[in-house]
C-alpha cells in the first residue's frame, strides 16, 4: 500500500503549502532553544517522561515516547501482530493512511470495530476536521490526538479512560520537520510493556526531546492559544475566498477543511506549478475532494491568483 502525505514532494517544498495541517502561525518560539545535538539524549527519557506525566497528571510509567506518530502506529501494529497474528484492525475511513498501511504490512486484516483487536480513532478526524463520537473501547483502542490542540470550535470531548492517547505536538507547534511523539497508556494496561519492548534504543533525538519538553511549558501553551485566535480569523477569510470561487466547503472544527469543486482535483498539477500545493484526499478514502489547511492572507491571495491563472 502506497503511503501518501502532504508537504514537500519530488519538486521540493511548495511556495504556498495548503497540503499539511501544520499550524500556519508557527513555528512556536523558544521550542528549540538550548538544544545540544552533540550528545545522546537519555534513552529512557526519564526527565521527559516525568514532565509529560505531570502535564497529563498521570504516573510516569504510563508515558510511552515514540520517534513519531507514524513510528508508534507501526510499533503498536507490530505488538498486536505478534500477540495475535492475522487479527482484525479498524481504522477511520476516510482517514490517515498509515493506520491501514501498518496493519497490511504486518498481516493484520480490516475488521469492524466490534470485532477488531485494535481500533484507531482520530480526534478531530482528518481530512474532515470533525469530532466524532467515541464508542466504548475494545481490547486495544488508540485515539490519535494530533489535531486536538488545534480545535477551533467546541469543547474537547472527554477521552475514554480505557483508551490510549497518542500525541504528536509538532503540528500544533508548526514544527512538522521535528519528529517526536508520545502516548499515554491506560493505567495497568497489559499492552504497555509489549509496546515498550519494541522501541528502538533512542526513540527521540535531541530536537524531539526539546520539542516535547517545551510542549508542556505555560509559555508554549499561551502562544498556542493566541495562535488559535489568529487561525479563526484566517479561516473565516479563507472560507469566504473559497466560496467566492464556487467551491463547496465542508464544515469543520479545525484549521483545515474539505472542499469540492468541478475540475479542482484535475487542476492540482497546474496549481502545483504555480507554487500552490493542496492535498488530494483520494488516498485517505475520500475521492473527488481536496483537504485545504488554513493559511495566512498572503497565501490565500496567491491561491486566488493561481486559480484564475490556471483556468482552462
Amino acid at each position: 500500500m502506497a503511503i501518501l502525505h502532504g508537504g514537500p514532494d519530488a519538486a521540493g517544498a511548495a511556495r504556498w503549502d495548503f497540503s499539511t495541517n501544520a499550524n500556519a502561525c508557527g513555528p512556536a518560539p523558544l521550542v528549540l532553544d538550548d538544544v545540544d545535538p552533540t550528545r545522546y539524549p537519555d534513552p529512557a527519557s526519564t526527565a521527559l517522561r516525568e514532565t509529560l506525566a505531570a502535564y497529563h497528571r498521570v504516573a510516569p510509567e504510563r508515558i510511552v515516547v515514540a520517534a513519531s506518530a507514524s513510528e508508534f502506529i507501526g510499533r503498536v501494529s507490530t505488538a498486536v501482530a505478534l500477540q495475535a497474528p492475522g487479527a482484525g484492525v479498524a481504522a477511520p475511513l476516510p482517514g490517515y493512511g498509515d493506520y491501514r498501511a501498518a496493519a497490511e504490512a504486518r498481516g493484520l486484516v480490516e475488521a469492524h470495530p466490534d470485532a477488531a483487536a485494535l481500533v484507531w480513532q482520530t480526534l478531530p478526524d482528518s481530512p474532515r476536521g470533525r469530532c466524532p463520537a467515541l464508542p466504548p473501547g475494545p481490547a486495544l483502542q488508540v485515539i490519535d490526538c494530533a489535531y486536538l490542540p488545534l480545535l477551533l470550535d467546541g469543547a474537547p470531548p472527554e477521552l475514554p479512560a480505557a483508551a490510549w492517547q497518542l500525541w504528536s505536538p509538532n503540528k500544533a507547534l508548526g514544527l512538522t520537520g521535528v519528529r517526536g511523539a508520545y502516548a499515554v497508556a491506560p493505567p495497568a494496561d497489559p499492552w504497555r510493556e509489549r509496546v515498550e519492548a519494541l522501541a528502538p534504543s533512542w526513540p527521540l533525538g535531541a530536537h524531539g526531546v526539546a520539542m516535547l519538553r517545551a510542549w508542556t511549558a505555560p509559555a508554549t501553551q499561551h502562544w498556542l492559544q493566541a495562535a488559535l485566535v489568529t487561525l479563526r480569523r484566517w479561516k473565516a477569510r479563507q472560507l469566504d475566498l473559497c466560496t467566492s470561487l464556487g467551491w463547496q466547503c465542508e464544515a469543520s472544527d479545525t484549521p483545515f477543511f474539505v472542499v469540492r469543486a468541478p475540475g479542482l482535483v484535475e487542476r492540482l498539477p497546474a496549481l502545483r506549478r504555480h507554487g500552490i500545493q493542496l492535498r488530494d484526499t483520494a488516498s485517505m478514502g475520500l475521492p473527488g475532494a481536496v483537504r485545504i489547511s488554513v493559511q495566512p492572507p498572503a497565501a490565500q491571495d496567491a491561491l486566488l491568483r493561481a486559480w484564475l491563472e490556471t483556468r482552462p
